[in-house]
C-alpha cells in the first residue's frame, strides 16, 4: 500500500475517534450539571480540559456552555470537534478511491452537518437554553454519525490493508484517550477526603459514562462503584471495546494483519513495542498498578502509544527508499 494512502486512512480514523470522544465528554458533563454544586462543576470542567490534552487556546472561564462551544466549533483548536471532522474529511478526500461510496457519503454528510452557517449561533450559551436543538441533541447526532461511519466501514470496505490501517488509527487513539481520561480523575478522586463522599457516586458514574462504560461495568460488578474496580475495568477488561487492554489487543491484531499482507517488511521493532504493551496489560493486576503508582503507569501507557505511532510512521509511512528495498530483500 502507498504510504500516502496508509497515512490518510490512519489519520481519518484517528480524527473521527477523537471527535467522537470529545463529543461524548461534553455530552456527559453537560448532563451531569443538573446534579452538581458550583464547586464540583468547576472541578469537573477542568478535568474535561485535562482529559482532552489541555488545548492551548481554550481555557475554563466559568461558563460551561461557552467552553462546550469552543471545544465544538473553534476550528483554530486542532482538538475541537469541528477541526477533527474537517481533517477527517480532508484525509478521506485524498483516498476517495480507496474507501466505499457509503463511507464517503456518511463522512461528507457529517461534515456538512457541523459546518452549517447557523449552527455556531445556536451554540451560544443563552441560545442553547432556549433552542429546540439542545447541546445534547447536537452532540448525540455527531456521535451517532461517527458510529454509523464505523459501521458502514466494517460492512462496505474490504478488510484488507486499508481497513487494517483504519483499525490501527482507531485503536491507538482510543487507547491514548482512555489513559488521558483516567489521569485527572486520579488526581481529584482517588485520594478524595471524607467531605467529598457525598458526590462520590456521581463522579464515578460520570467517569464511566465518559468511556461509554457504565452499563457494561454494572453487568460485571453490579452498581458498586469503587475506584479499584473502575480502574481495573477501564484498563484491564479484555472484552469491553473502550478498555485499554481491548484497544491494544485490537491494535496488535491489525498490526499483525498489515505485516502479513505486506510480506513482513522488517516489522520486528513495531511488533515488539506493541507486544510488550499488550503483555503488560494481559498479565497485570489492579494491585500491581496501584503498587507501581497509577499516574506513572498511565504516563508509561501514553509514552508507549507515542512510540508505537512513531515506529508505525517510520516503517510504513515516512520510510526511506533504502529501508524499503532492504525490507523486501
Amino acid at each position: 500500500m502507498l504510504s500516502r494512502v496508509a497515512d490518510s486512512l490512519y489519520w481519518m480514523s484517528r480524527y473521527l475517534e477523537r471527535a467522537e470522544h470529545t463529543t461524548r465528554l461534553l455530552d456527559v458533563n453537560l448532563n451531569l450539571m443538573l446534579d452538581e454544586s458550583p464547586d464540583s462543576s468547576e472541578k469537573r470542567w477542568q478535568r474535561v480540559l485535562v482529559s482532552l490534552g489541555s488545548p492551548r487556546r481554550i481555557k475554563w472561564n466559568g461558563n460551561p456552555y461557552e467552553l462546550a462551544r469552543a471545544l465544538t466549533f473553534e476550528a483554530g483548536n486542532h482538538a475541537s470537534v469541528l477541526a477533527c471532522i474537517i481533517s477527517a474529511r480532508e484525509n478521506s478526500r485524498h483516498v476517495r478511491e480507496q474507501i466505499s461510496t457509503e463511507q464517503w457519503h456518511r463522512l461528507n454528510s457529517l461534515y456538512l452537518q457541523v459546518t452549517r452557517p447557523d449552527l455556531q449561533t445556536k451554540m451560544d450559551a443563552e441560545a442553547l437554553i432556549q433552542s429546540d436543538e439542545t447541546p445534547a441533541a447536537f452532540l448525540q447526532q455527531v456521535m451517532e454519525a461517527v458510529h454509523q461511519f464505523q459501521g458502514v466501514t466494517d460492512s462496505t470496505m474490504s478488510h484488507g490493508e486499508g481497513w487494517q490501517f483504519i483499525q490501527i488509527g482507531r485503536s491507538l487513539e482510543r487507547a491514548s484517550a482512555t489513559a488521558l481520561l483516567l489521569e485527572p480523575y486520579h488526581d481529584d478522586l482517588w485520594a478524595q477526603t471524607a467531605d467529598t463522599e457525598a458526590n462520590e457516586y456521581l463522579e464515578w458514574m460520570g467517569l464511566l459514562r465518559s468511556a461509554t462504560a457504565f452499563e457494561a461495568y454494572c453487568k460485571v460488578y453490579t452498581a458498586d462503584l469503587t475506584p479499584e474496580r473502575i480502574l481495573e475495568f477501564l484498563l484491564l477488561d479484555p472484552d469491553f471495546p473502550h478498555s485499554l487492554r481491548f484497544s491494544i489487543d485490537a491494535l496488535q491484531a491489525a498490526l499483525t494483519a498489515v505485516d502479513r499482507a505486506s510480506g513482513g517488511i522488517r516489522a520486528e521493532g513495531l511488533s515488539r513495542l506493541a507486544g510488550r504493551l499488550q503483555a503488560s496489560l494481559a498479565y497485570s493486576s489492579v494491585d500491581d498498578i496501584f503498587d507501581r503508582g497509577v499516574i506513572p503507569y498511565l504516563h508509561n501507557i501514553k509514552t508507549r502509544c507515542q512510540e508505537i505511532n512513531d515506529a508505525l510512521y517510520e516503517l510504513y509511512i515516512d520510510y526511506t527508499i533504502q529501508s524499503a528495498l532492504t525490507g523486501h530483500n
